[in-house]
């Protein structure tokens, strides 16, 4: 077993499925079986996903929207799918805790970093909504911060592309997948893997960030076994 603990990192996207927009409830499912996998193994999992499925700040902003209610709106979006993947999560026996950034003690436990860490100890799926709390910065960014702040070994972006490439693979045939690369050269060649706060805060603390297609079943368990699927980001 190649991690203890990780930080699964999902976009909000992920969700749809093959839906425009809103929550696929057979993709949520999929995911719940992958966790589980992962968790019988005794690793401890932590969650944090986008919203941009239901809600995205930045593009209501540049529609004439006040971004900081935009991106307030953004984290609320996050809390529902937190709900809906914890919900998943216990459909399928996977003991699941959802923390929130912001107070809503209705449906979450606000977030405190010891019990966060006591939940992942006793084998429960941690899944943190809100983003950090905060307006301005994305889900990269608070997965970045909730990794650290919960001693992860790793980052995992769940997308659906198998890896990082030199270009999109989607638009250019002959971009060529990175299997290992450094924080430095994914910055000088100008490579999205996260927003630049995210990134930066993950180089900063040596934490490493593996980009792998979440979309096909098996591929979870097989990145936190050490397998070579994706592309590993390190120093």
């Amino acid at each position: 077993m190649q991690y203890k603990r990780i930080l699964l990192k999902l976009s909000g996207e992920a969700l749809m499925g093959d839906r425009t927009h809103g929550i696929d409830p057979q993709r949520l499912a999929a995911y719940a079986q992958d966790i589980k996998e992962i968790v019988a193994l005794g690793i401890e999992v932590a969650i944090v996903i986008g919203g941009g499925n239901i809600f995205r700040g930045v593009a209501a902003a540049s529609n004439g929207m006040d971004r900081v209610q935009g991106d307030y709106m953004g984290m609320l979006a996050t809390c529902i799918n937190g709900l809906a993947l914890q919900s998943a999560l216990e459909d399928a026996e996977v003991p699941t805790r959802l923390q929130t950034a912001l107070k809503i003690e209705a449906v979450a436990e606000p977030y405190i970093k010891r019990r966060a860490v006591r939940h992942l100890e006793k084998g429960r799926v941690v899944i943190f909504g809100a983003g950090t709390g905060n307006p301005f910065f994305t889900t990269d960014s608070a997965a970045v911060l909730r990794a650290i702040e919960v001693s992860a070994d790793v980052i995992l972006k769940g997308t659906r592309v198998d890896g990082i490439y030199s270009a999109d693979p989607e638009k250019d045939k002959s971009a060529e997948k990175f299997e290992n690369i450094s924080f430095n050269d994914v910055l000088s060649k100008g490579l999205k893997v996260m927003d630049m706060t995210a990134f930066t805060l993950s180089q900063e603390n040596e934490l490493p960030i593996i980009v792998f297609d979440m979309n096909k079943p098996g591929n979870l368990k097989k990145v936190v076994m050490g397998e070579p699927i994706g592309t590993l980001v390190n120093l």
